[in-house]
């Protein structure tokens, strides 16, 4: 008798501890679930991270070939006519910068046929986010003229620009 009631006893205690892990099989599905999501959620996370730390050598490398082609657009407008502009700086500035070139940047600045414009600065303002500012001065024999230039790296043209005044003389060699 004593036999029998130990092992009614013990299945009743199974029994029970059986239905309560029936129990929490939603709960531990659940569990299981969002765990997966924060492991998914670390990796991605983990390639970001991974992205931010590769990105100067890749923002370096950016801004090295918008330098590049910033030097280019300058050198382009300075030693050409200006009807020429609408064709000669068409991939390498906005409408907006060529037509300002054309119309008020141009007349005010002697780029005569004989006069020919070295860019000896490019020097780089901001290098982070999608705008790069740039200060450029170009030099002729007889006159020196900064810009500010605005270049967006996404459209890899000039976007904006301005003419400053130059007070004395801009000499490279010094």
């Amino acid at each position: 008798m004593k036999n029998s009631r130990f092992i009614i006893f013990a299945s009743l205690v199974l029994a029970g501890i059986l239905l309560v892990q029936f129990n929490q099989m939603p709960n531990l599905d659940k569990q299981l679930e969002q765990a997966r999501a924060d492991l998914k959620q670390a990796k991605a996370n983990q390639v970001k991270s991974q992205t931010i730390v590769s990105s100067p050598k890749s923002r370096q490398e950016t801004v090295s070939n918008s330098t590049s082609r910033v030097n280019k657009f300058v050198q382009t407008f300075s030693n050409q006519p200006t009807s020429s502009y609408p064709d000669s700086l068409k991939g390498l500035a906005s409408q907006k910068v060529i037509n300002e070139l054309t119309q008020t940047f141009a007349p005010s600045v002697t780029f005569s046929d004989k006069a020919h414009y070295d860019v000896p600065l490019v020097g780089l303002k901001n290098a982070w986010g999608s705008d790069l500012e740039y200060l450029v001065i170009a030099k002729s024999d007889t006159q020196s003229v900064a810009y500010t230039m605005t270049y967006d790296s996404d459209e890899k043209q000039v976007t904006d620009m301005s003419r400053l005044t130059l007070k004395g003389a801009f000499d490279n060699e010094k």
